[in-house]
């Protein structure tokens, strides 16, 4: 069926008078920067500074500005977690703040950074999206991390980043259940090592 214009639409159609109407409403909301990516640019610059000064200063801070420490920490003591004392729980979170800190000072000279492109966000669960980066080396090297952001207090954190399909926050569940597991889940040893 062919569709007449009309003179009440100016030489359009109906559908296509309805289709402009529609786009005019749809186009702003899908055309705006996704929240979640525009935290993640944040994230991106703070973690990229911490990265040039390479101590482990520089990332805790980046760490502690933007990652749901809490959320990590308590994830990674796996079936331990309710062996740590509450007294030592914000003892604890530091030192994981600093045992992220490490590992990405360690890998921030092993792996100089150029530069990076962020991605577009995918969501995953609720309000929780996964962001893709495309991270580039000085020797022309490129890899993907991807960034998983949750939403919690009215705001995005990041809760996990996976480098190469690993996510470093299993892989730090295992070396901490491990460590545990050797001395008889005793979580406060653990909360010691952390903190030397």
């Amino acid at each position: 069926m062919v569709e007449r214009s009309s003179p009440k639409t100016g030489g359009l159609t109906r559908r296509a008078l309805f289709n402009s109407l529609a786009m005019a409403f749809v186009t702003p909301a899908f055309a705006a920067e996704h929240p979640s990516v525009a935290y993640m640019k944040k994230v991106a610059k703070d973690m990229l500074n911490a990265h040039r000064q390479g101590t482990v200063a520089s990332f805790k801070r980046a760490i502690q500005r933007h990652a749901d420490v809490a959320s990590i920490a308590d994830y990674s003591l796996g079936q331990y977690r309710s062996k740590l004392p509450a007294g030592q729980k914000e003892r604890y979170y530091g030192g994981v703040a600093t045992f992220m800190a490490r590992y990405f000072a360690d890998q921030s000279r092993e792996y100089p950074i150029a530069k990076y492109e962020i991605g577009e966000a995918k969501a995953t669960e609720g309000k929780d999206v996964q962001i893709n980066t495309k991270v580039f080396l000085l020797n022309g090297q490129t890899y993907t991390v991807v960034f998983n952001l949750g939403w919690s207090g009215g705001r995005y954190k990041v809760t996990d980043v996976k480098v190469l399909g690993f996510s470093l926050v299993y892989l730090q569940r295992g070396i901490f259940t491990s460590f545990v597991s050797k001395r008889n889940g005793n979580v406060g040893e653990l909360v010691a090592a952390l903190n030397r």
